[in-house]
């Protein structure tokens, strides 16, 4: 008669059952956090942009879209713009 005195009882099982997983999926998450991280050469970059940005005129031009799509936002007006493509242009 053990299971009367000091035994859990049915709700030690619920929460054995329910830790269980939890530890299960943690486990897991764990496992495919690691090989995200250290998979492939494609860690950090977005689609699309180069594979390095050693490559000559990549930073001007992202720099000229970036300020372009500003410019298309109304974040900044046409003079400023114009101002900002000739300062870029001029330091390449």
């Amino acid at each position: 008669m053990m299971w009367y005195d000091g035994g859990w009882g049915w709700g030690g099982w619920f929460f054995m059952a329910v830790f269980m997983v939890l530890f299960w999926a943690l486990v897991i998450a764990a496992i495919v956090a690691l090989i995200r991280h250290f998979s492939g050469a494609h860690h950090g970059r977005q689609p699309g942009w180069p594979a390095s940005t050693s490559e000559p005129g990549w930073g001007s031009r992202r720099a000229e879209e970036l300020l372009a799509e500003r410019f298309a936002r109304g974040e900044i007006d046409e003079d400023e713009y114009k101002r900002r493509l000739a300062l870029l242009r001029e330091h390449r």
